[in-house]
């Protein structure tokens, strides 16, 4: 006998589990019972789950019965026509979704000249086993999985025109490419998904070469003139949001111009581009430390005493400024209303982003670098024919990542700029390399997307053939402004008095175990010492007990809390860090004894 179980509740038992899930397999390609049914049998606990529930992850799958697709020639006619639709072929069981579980019982193929007599299933393309992003990347079928997952993912953060109604939208960290471009090379996904209403990406003159050892380790080179013409030229947008609160006792927040009577006050600078009503007008360029939006607010906490006094009324300057890296023009403002009926600011900063040393672009294969070196037009190679690269790759990181698909679309970029067509990169049913090889050649040019190209600089020929074709390159959202980070003295941590840390805080950076290690191998060792003072702090230790004494600065004089005033306490230099450890562990009625030795 064996259990059946719905949604994973048990209902029964059953005789024959096979002859059991075909029924419900062919009632439910019959209309008899519903479509988001899945039925699967697993003998190894002879158990069979049917699943009816919300939320699985089901696909589509052409049926195959007795070695025989039931998808025919009369199908495709009519679907060519219009008199049939895809919930027409799903309402005849040609096609059939399937979840996780039934497809352990299902062997799919990929194609019509694959199936056998065992096969239960076809795939409709083999380009659907892919998700919505690994299906954009053309030729997937000739680069490493590892590097399709890179490419996927860099898709993803890839700059583009991400909305159409962009201008009206409150997104929080949103960058915005100014040139979007449909790709000279793309696959049939492309457009199925509509992707020339939000392009992500230009398509670029790339060359496989070496400049001068500024694109080594994955560096890329840019051409200047490029980049005066708007390539990789984007807009970054960042929300800042104001709400009028209200506490206890009838308080409430005060959106205006803080008074200089308040309690953290700021220079009257810092308030220049206010309004009457607090809130800063558009297109006003703000720098670091300028006011966004003035806000006033009641004291923290009130005390017993305070109460009845006049320091009581004073508030507290609690107004939105401009970060750290956040510079910007104002580009929009709203004044509205919360769900509690709270007064709501909203502004919105931008800052243009032209492309610099540290950006960082992609192509569709993880063939992801940072910007090593802006190039000025006329020092670049050029081509016979005076074709200058946007963008000159390194050939060294092709060969042990094997992103071939990357070789191929420069070649079909190539056929296709100068053909003007867009060609078929589409997984696992692409146009064929060697077609692509036999029209470069019928257009003029090496079948290997080979040409000579001359030095920029001196003009003399280069001694070997440069591999030049187009491709459809990304610029990623993680941009050097957003991370520049530097200081030199600020805030540090209450507990700790070590330097805080985070970027929007002013922090600093954190010193770890590899940048120490840098820094000895630059023989760069004494600013460590610079680095790792940065809580230095002077205690007193009891040379008796190896206690902490206590140090009377009123009187001049430190003594000892166990051992009295007639023993030798030695002052010394250590980590504050290291101070509040030995307070933890006294505090746990731990004895940290400290054995002071002469250091000469």
């Amino acid at each position: 006998m064996t259990d059946v179980y719905l949604n994973e509740k048990f209902i029964g038992n059953v005789d024959n589990p096979k002859e059991f899930t075909n029924v419900i397999r062919k009632d439910r390609r019959e209309g008899r019972l519903p479509n988001n049914l899945n039925i699967f049998f697993k003998e190894e606990f002879d158990e069979i789950y049917i699943s009816l529930d919300n939320g699985r992850a089901r696909r589509p799958l052409i049926v195959v019965e007795n070695g025989v697709s039931k998808l025919n020639e009369e199908h495709y006619i009519k679907l060519d026509r219009g008199e049939m639709n895809w919930d027409d072929l799903i309402k005849e069981g040609v096609i059939e979704y399937l979840d996780a579980a039934e497809e352990e019982n299902a062997l799919v193929a990929l194609y019509k000249e694959d199936i056998t007599k065992e096969h239960t299933h076809m795939e409709i393309s083999p380009v659907v086993m892919l998700g919505v992003s690994s299906s954009l990347v053309p030729y997937g079928n000739f680069v490493s999985s590892s590097r399709l997952l890179i490419g996927t993912k860099n898709q993803r953060h890839a700059i583009g025109m991400y909305a159409s109604n962009f201008l009206l939208r409150i997104d929080t960290d949103i960058s915005l490419l100014h040139y979007p471009q449909r790709p000279i090379t793309q696959t049939f996904m492309h457009e199925v998904f509509d992707f020339k209403e939000h392009p992500t990406g230009q398509n670029l003159v790339v060359a496989e070469m070496c400049y001068e050892g500024y694109n080594m380790e994955d560096a890329i080179i840019i051409n200047k003139g490029s980049v005066e013409r708007g390539v990789g030229r984007s807009t970054y947008f960042k929300p800042f949001s104001v709400e009028e609160l209200r506490y206890s006792g009838g308080l409430m927040d005060d959106i205006c111009i803080p008074e200089k009577d308040i309690s953290g006050y700021k220079t009257e600078k810092a308030y220049k581009f206010l309004e009457q009503d607090g809130i800063v007008y558009s297109e006003a360029k703000l720098d670091t430390g300028e006011v966004i939006i003035g806000k006033t607010s009641p004291p923290r906490f009130l005390g017993e005493v305070e109460e009845f006094s006049f320091a009581a009324n004073t508030r507290r300057e609690s107004s939105s400024i401009v970060g750290e890296g956040q510079e910007g023009i104002v580009d929009m403002v709203i004044v509205t209303e919360n769900e509690e009926g709270n007064k709501l600011i909203r502004v919105r900063l931008r800052n243009q982003r032209i492309p610099e040393v540290g950006d960082k672009f992609t192509s569709r294969h993880g063939q992801k670098g940072v910007l090593g070196l802006i190039v000025p037009e006329t020092d670049l190679p050029f081509t016979a024919s005076g074709i200058k690269p946007d963008i000159i790759h390194s050939p060294h990181s092709i060969p042990s990542r094997l992103s071939i698909s990357h070789l191929i679309e420069l070649l079909a970029g190539k056929v296709g700029a100068l053909s003007g067509r867009f060609v078929d990169g589409t997984t696992f049913n692409s146009e064929p390399e060697k077609s692509l090889r036999e029209e470069l050649l019928s257009l003029g040019f090496r079948d290997n997307g080979e040409e000579v190209m001359y030095n920029g600089i001196t003009g003399e020929v280069m001694k070997s053939r440069v591999f030049i074709g187009n491709m459809y390159f990304l610029k990623l959202k993680y941009m050097v402004a957003n991370r520049l980070h530097a200081r030199a003295s600020g805030r540090i941590q209450l507990l700790t008095r070590q330097p805080i840390e985070g970027r929007a805080k002013g922090g600093g950076l954190r010193l770890g175990e590899m940048e120490k290690d840098c820094f000895i191998a630059h023989g760069a060792s004494l600013l460590l010492k610079e680095r790792f003072d940065s809580d230095k702090t002077v205690i007193h230790i009891c040379e008796n007990c190896g206690m902490l004494a206590v140090n009377d600065s009123f009187r001049g004089k430190q003594h000892c809390l166990k051992c009295g005033t007639n023993v030798d306490i030695t002052p010394i230099e250590i980590s504050y860090a290291f101070k509040l450890l030995l307070d933890e562990l006294k505090s746990l009625c731990i004895y940290p004894k400290l054995i002071l030795e002469s250091k000469y």
